[in-house]
């Protein structure tokens, strides 16, 4: 009985270190390639920018005349107007290895800032939705969060209020147009995205 338990043994110990190189390999052929891409996106040259999709943001579809008075309104305004001063792009689930590759080096400083603003604006605009939903103000709130999505945001938290607002004005209906969007999102966070929506159809 000893000798067949020995084998097994052997064969399970033979299989799990053939396991081990198999993706110590693997992991080492990745380690250079990624080093290699690397390598070829810090030399790259400045390109042109021609072809970036800068944001503009429609003040006139955001309700900044609301809460006049209120010091956390102006707070999001202010930052909203901000941003209204800079370039915006999105580049989520866009490393920069491939901004280099695409744009090169020297540009890479410049397109981090562009997608910084945009960063700083999908979350600004959750905020304010938020707020003014809480206030009362939920068409506004709603047009907030639109422009949000049309801008391709991977904030969750816009996709599930927007949720609840179609549902509060009686049209739940509306949460199948955002799908389009949430399963075209470069993000990490697209799949809780579209399973926020298939919870709220439910």
């Amino acid at each position: 009985m000893k000798f067949p338990l020995f084998a097994s043994f052997l064969v399970f110990t033979a299989w799990l270190t053939y396991e081990i190189s198999k993706h110590s390999r693997i992991d080492a052929e990745k380690d250079r390639s990624f080093w290699e891409k690397e390598r070829r996106a810090n030399n790259t040259r400045r390109q042109p920018l021609d072809d970036l999709l800068y944001i503009k943001i429609p003040f006139e579809c955001l309700s900044m005349q609301l809460l006049p008075d209120d010091e956390q309104a102006a707070e999001y305004k202010e930052t909203l107007r901000t941003l209204g001063e800079s370039k915006i792009v999105n580049f989520t689930g866009i490393t920069n290895t491939d901004l280099k590759l695409k744009y090169g080096a020297p540009n890479i400083d410049l397109l981090s800032k562009y997608d910084q603003n945009y960063t700083i604006l999908a979350r600004t605009l959750n905020q304010w939705a938020s707020y003014l939903h809480k206030n009362g103000y939920i068409k506004e709130a709603r047009e907030v969060l639109e422009y949000a999505v049309s801008t391709g945001t991977d904030v969750s938290g816009s996709y599930k209020l927007l949720c609840e607002i179609y549902k509060e004005e009686n049209t739940p209906e509306k949460i199948k147009q955002l799908y389009p969007t949430a399963e075209s999102l470069n993000s990490a966070m697209k799949n809780a995205i579209v399973r926020i929506l298939q919870e709220s159809e439910s």
